[in-house]
């Protein structure tokens, strides 16, 4: 078929205006009625500009086509002259074919979209009761209804009202319909409305202000009698008449239904009583009422009906509301809540799911709300029933991160749109996202999206879905927030005296300091103040859970103090994870972590991470050592680079081990004290060794440019060569080299002495961090020998002079920094030293026994209590490792698994071999084990390294805590420390000293 010029011309533009069957728009317009549309190009850009041109055109026929002559010229006269009716008309027509249809039954109501005044922009309740004054009935208010509902869907067509104002636009139409039904119903029924006063209660999203376009109206209805009236009657005669009003919103008419009133949030839901007297709503609340109940509550207000009334309900049950959260398992409730919420979404809708599912808007509402409850209890600010004024108070008062709350509105508000542009085409309660493709085209040009408007929609949607989940998770399940709500009213937010009366409750020995300290943290207008102040009243009991609740509050005040001008670290704290509750158990642990933190308070980021805590490997720290001292321009500047990776890491350690000790809420204390240990000791060798790799890479480039004239290797010795370091153990080390073809012997030693003299000098440069001493006191000779040998040095001295207890510290033997070829064949020369084919002959065991013997007599210091003595004590360290590393000599050549440098490790390879049984192998093993963390624990308290317990009562009791013994259990600490060393001593006996 040929198509005419001009037709041919139509149907293009029609299609360059986004008409998606341009050949019925041209069959439209071709109508008689629509000559003056057709040639007006003004008029077709208002219909391509609509959210579905096709829609819209039809719906304007329709229209035109139901006036009488007279009023379609009024009509198309007006569209084409008035640019805001034109926009409006057409906007809603191309939205909505439910509100198309009603114009086409009632077709003058299109006079309602011709006023454009200011006033007219954002209507109140008041001017919708004018616009529904006329309806008597439930017919008219159907039609007064739809007609103030095309002038909301107008403006949010238009854009000249944002999603927040139409929703509360919708509530206030909601507010003057319930009035205008419930007038109705007072006039059908005089007789029952001269006995009652009855109160109509707005709940959820009416109540909120933030209703949708189709959805039930939550209502609970309050009755008393007047004066003198029988009160039975009085409310069987409240119920008839909300019943009735009831009946004229929901019940199906010629002009449909309005919307249906769902009073089931009342007490008891659909087996309660409609109506109720105000005493007993507060009489169920207060005794029968669920935690969903109060949550439901927050959003109560009153719209219709008797005035006082309803603001004696909305007084009376706000009380109870703020103080929901003291509740047992508050928190927990809401949250199992709103998981039953997902899981009762059918499988096959879940994805579509804009209210309920995952990202969607009960999230937001969800997460905003439990916020609200939890906090709401001290700040009045909270106390919004309106989802997104709710969300910006929470913002000011720093209870959610500004950053946070705007991506949260942005997402809502967009969500919500979908919302409403959704139900608004067909005016129908759903809350799914359409699958249809041309569907999803008008609902994405409804919202502005107009390159590729179905593309672009998925794009945004599941961007808003993404954030929203993502936020919700971390504020929903805030672990902050249970905490919080455990606080007994007026804990929340201390006033002074408060604050000085729970803090001497709580055990601070210096309730006076400790006031001073929050008054200088809390107080103030600012967002950090505030931010604070909902930290603290949390802080303070996790503090109190210590042994020095004083000393935990001081390193806060520093921390933050140090950190108070960094926007993340607050943040950090009421955000993320167990962060705020990990800082506490390490600030009032003792002064080891404090300090570190104090020096590296950056590294507070590192408890806020479920990964932050757990060690690194030597490789990595290695890795980023030798490029920190590669990047100094100075020797000493390179060291103290790697003494801030070693600060950072050692607080790294400390800390989770502090933590794994203790546990948290989320955490519980670590079932294996082994595992800690093992965690502790790998941790620090680790960082000990990749920190001497970094001094040596230091002393060498200072003088020869990182090639050193001979081969040079660091090899540790004692707890260092097996993994067993403490935070402050020394460094003992064997140095060896061996010299570079074409360098003499002479100028090779001179250059490995340079190197250890330099290395020493820059890890002895004075520093607060916990020095790194490096001993060598294990060389051969000893203090009378060569700092550094060459490898045929050390092989000549052992074939020669050796004695057993060398062989003996050789065990412990492991290369740990330099050339490791150098290092892997200086344990080949070893191996047979320490690992003596044919095991020890019975003179080389009486001196280790001789040795051992001296050592308990010689060393233990004078006045140590020796049933308290970690290291040389009764089954201590060296009764356990002595016992341990006989076996390695004696049977070592014959068993591989003993062929280790970590004592732990030879104790289970001896018992697998049938060395030990299996009750002395445990024996030993607790007792080594609780030695070796009483050791680190004295360290992390005391902030020095100790081999007894501490003698300071605080000090004593923060070890107890470390080892998991409650107040007040220091007494049993100490008898089972006792208990476990006397066992490990008489395994000593049987099996090292043969008894």
């Amino acid at each position: 078929m040929t198509v005419p010029g001009r037709r041919s011309s139509t149907f293009t533009r029609l299609l360059r205006h986004g008409f998606t069957d341009p050949s019925a728009a041209e069959r439209l317009l071709d109508l008689p009625d629509m000559s003056s549309v057709r040639g007006d190009p003004v008029l077709l850009d208002a219909l391509g500009a609509a959210s579905d041109p096709d829609l819209a055109l039809r719906g304007l026929v329709r229209l035109v086509e139901a006036q009488d002559p007279v009023e379609r010229q009024t009509l198309l006269g007006t569209l084409v002259s008035a640019k805001p009716l034109r926009d409006r008309l057409i906007g809603v027509l191309g939205a909505s074919e439910a509100l198309g249809d009603h114009l086409a039954r009632h077709p003058r109501d299109w006079h309602a979209l011709v006023t454009y005044e200011a006033a007219d922009l954002h209507p109140g309740v008041e001017e919708f009761e004018r616009g529904l004054a006329d309806a008597t009935d439930p017919v008219t208010l159907r039609i007064a209804y739809r007609r103030c509902l095309l002038s909301i869907a107008a403006r949010d067509v238009c854009g000249t009202t944002d999603v927040a104002q139409a929703a509360a636009e919708l509530a206030d139409l909601a507010t003057a319909t319930l009035r205008a039904a419930l007038a109705i119903a007072r006039t059908a029924a005089p007789a029952d409305a001269a006995q009652c006063r009855l109160a109509v209660i707005a709940m959820g999203k009416c109540g909120g202000h933030e209703l949708n376009y189709v959805s039930d109206v939550d209502v609970i209805f309050v009755g008393e009698p007047v004066e003198g009236a029988d009160e039975s009657k009085a409310m069987q005669a409240a119920t008839r008449l909300a019943s009735h009003l009831m009946r004229i919103c929901s019940e199906t008419t010629i002009e449909g239904t309005i919307w249906p009133v769902d009073a089931n949030l009342r007490p008891e839901g659909r087996n309660g009583p409609l109506v109720r007297t105000l005493s007993s709503h507060l009489a169920y609340y207060q005794r029968w009422a669920k935690t969903w109940e109060f949550q439901a509550l927050l959003k109560a207000r009153p719209v219709a009906g008797d005035p006082m009334l309803g603001e004696e309900y909305v007084e009376a049950v706000s009380p109870l509301v703020w103080q929901a959260a003291e509740r047992e398992n508050f928190v927990a409730d809401v949250q199992k809540m709103r998981r039953r919420v997902v899981d009762n979404i059918p499988v096959a809708e879940v994805h579509r799911e804009l209210k309920l599912g995952p990202g969607g808007l009960r999230d937001v509402e969800f997460a905003v709300q439990l916020l609200q409850l939890v906090h709401g209890r001290s700040d009045a600010t909270l106390h919004s029933g309106t989802t997104l004024k709710a969300l910006q108070s929470l913002a000011a008062g720093g209870y959610v991160g500004r950053a946070d709350a705007a991506q949260l509105d942005a997402a809502y508000r967009f969500l919500r749109a979908m919302e409403h542009r959704i139900q608004l085409y067909r005016l129908r309660r759903t809350h799914l996202v359409p699958e249809d493709e041309a569907d999803l085209r008008r609902l994405g040009r409804s919202l502005g999206l107009r390159t590729d408007p179905v593309a672009e929609l998925n794009k945004e949607w599941k961007r808003h879905a993404s954030v929203v989940r993502r936020l919700h998770e971390k504020i929903f399940y805030r672990p902050l927030l249970d905490a919080v709500a455990q606080l007994a009213p007026g804990e929340t937010r201390l006033s002074p005296k408060a604050a000085g009366q729970r803090l001497e409750a709580l055990g601070y020995a210096d309730p006076a300091a400790a006031l001073r300290h929050l008054e200088a943290l809390s107080s103030g207008v600012t967002r950090k103040a505030a931010i604070q102040r909902t930290l603290l009243p949390v802080l303070l009991g996790w503090f109190a859970d210590s042994a020095d609740p004083d000393a935990g509050l001081l390193g806060f005040r520093k921390v933050s103090d140090a950190l108070g001008k960094t926007p993340w670290y607050l943040r950090l704290l009421r955000d993320e994870g167990a962060a705020a509750e990990n800082l506490a158990r390490v600030l009032s642990a003792g002064r080891l972590a404090p300090d570190l933190l104090l020096r590296a308070p950056e590294a507070v980021a590192l408890l806020g991470d479920p990964e932050g805590l757990g060690p690194r490997g030597r490789d990595a720290l290695e890795q980023e050592i030798l490029a920190a001292v590669g990047r100094a321009e100075t020797t000493e500047g390179g060291v103290a680079s790697a003494r801030g990776v070693r600060r950072r890491e050692l607080f790294r350690t400390a800390a989770a081990d502090l933590i794994g000790s203790y546990g948290t809420e989320d955490s519980p204390a670590e079932a294996d004290p082994g595992a800690l240990v093992d965690r502790v000791g790998n941790a620090v060798t680790d960082l000990n060794a990749a920190t001497l790799a970094g001094a040596l890479r230091a002393a060498v480039r200072e003088q020869w440019d990182d090639t050193l004239p001979t081969r040079f290797a660091v090899i540790g010795m004692g707890r260092f060569g097996g993994h067993e370091q403490s935070y402050g153990s020394d460094a003992d080390v064997l140095f060896v080299h061996e010299p570079r073809e074409g360098v003499d012997d002479q100028e090779a030693t001179r250059a490995a002495n340079t190197v250890i003299a330099e290395m020493r000098r820059l890890l002895q440069l004075p520093t607060a961090d916990p020095p790194l001493l490096i001993d060598v006191d294990l060389r051969p000779e000893g203090k009378s020998g060569p700092m550094v040998r060459t490898l045929a040095s050390y092989e000549a001295y052992y074939r020669r002079w050796s004695l057993v207890w060398e062989s003996q510290a050789l065990l412990r033997a492991e290369p740990m920094a330099g050339d490791a070829d150098l290092g892997r064949r200086f344990v080949e020369l070893v191996d047979p030293l320490r690992y003596p084919a044919e095991g020890l002959g019975e003179d080389a065991v009486r001196e280790i026994r001789r040795l051992k013997a001296r050592m308990e007599s010689e060393r233990l210091p004078r006045g140590a209590d020796p049933t308290l003595h970690t290291k040389l004590g009764r089954g201590g360290l060296s009764d356990v490792e002595w016992t341990v590393q006989l076996f390695q000599m004696q049977h070592g050549w014959a068993e591989p698994g003993l062929r280790t440098t970590r004592t732990r490790h030879a104790l289970a390879a001896a018992h697998a071999a049938g060395l030990i049984s299996t009750e002395d192998a445990q024996i030993l093993d607790e007792a080594w084990v609780l030695a070796t963390r009483v050791r680190n624990g004295v360290m992390l308290v005391r902030g020095r390294a100790g081999d007894t317990f501490p003698s300071d009562g605080r000090e004593l009791g923060a070890v107890g805590r470390y080892l998991g013994y409650g107040p007040g259990r220091v007494g049993d600490m100490l008898d089972d420390y006792r208990r476990t060393t006397r066992r490990a001593r008489a395994v000593v006996e049987e099996l090292f000293y043969g008894a």
